[in-house]
């Protein structure tokens, strides 16, 4: 079965990349495909295993490799299975900074279903766990935030936790590309807007 492999396979990253991670993007993924539709065996798939692509905690060559051959072991069809590692390796906001060109109804819904997980109170404490597994303050007034605009730049900026939200996920919500993604959006954006203006204001 895929479900407990995947679990294996998740069990060393970091929190915000866990299984439950790929849960919750399954699950999103799924209520954004009964509105607006798709293959939903692909986009439940392609959920599941998509960070096991993620080259902060995997090597993807290799990860793919080992993706591909599960699902053939599963009988997935190859046209499928082309579809789910097309949608995996495209989706990450590094790739589409550098201009990533594949796109499908389903890879719509699963990009959107992860970008929901990384905004709003969930997004918000995956933010700060994963700086805390890479070390880093989570405010210092003395860094100004940054404009990020390749996946180098955003790979390699090592700046307080607080920054990531002014660097991308205030920008989510204008990135989601399905109708029933924005929507669900909306609030999450909101509570992170709400929240960073008490930061700020505890701050002083």
């Amino acid at each position: 079965m895929l479900e407990p492999w995947v679990q294996q396979k998740l069990s060393s990253v970091d929190a915000g990349h866990d299984w439950w991670h790929a849960v919750r993007v399954r699950n999103s993924a799924l209520t954004i495909a009964e509105d607006e539709g798709g293959n939903r065996q692909i986009i439940e798939t392609a959920a599941l295993v998509h960070d096991l692509v993620d080259d902060k905690f995997f090597i993807p060559a290799d990860a793919e490799k080992e993706i591909v051959s599960k699902l053939q072991s599963l009988f997935f069809k190859q046209n499928d299975i082309d579809h789910i590692m097309h949608i995996i390796s495209s989706m990450s906001f590094s790739k589409e900074l550098d201009g990533s060109s594949f796109d499908s109804l389903e890879f719509r819904i699963v990009q959107d279903a992860d970008r929901l997980d990384a905004i709003g109170a969930i997004g918000i404490a995956r933010t700060f766990s994963y700086g805390g597994h890479k070390g880093r303050e989570f405010y210092n007034p003395n860094i100004p935030f940054e404009e990020v605009s390749s996946k180098r730049q955003y790979r390699n900026g090592a700046t307080p936790t607080i920054n990531h939200f002014y660097e991308k996920l205030l920008k989510l919500k204008e990135m989601m590309k399905t109708k029933t993604g924005r929507a669900m959006a909306e609030e999450r954006h909101q509570f992170m807007a709400r929240y960073l203006e008490q930061f700020f204001k505890e701050w002083g």
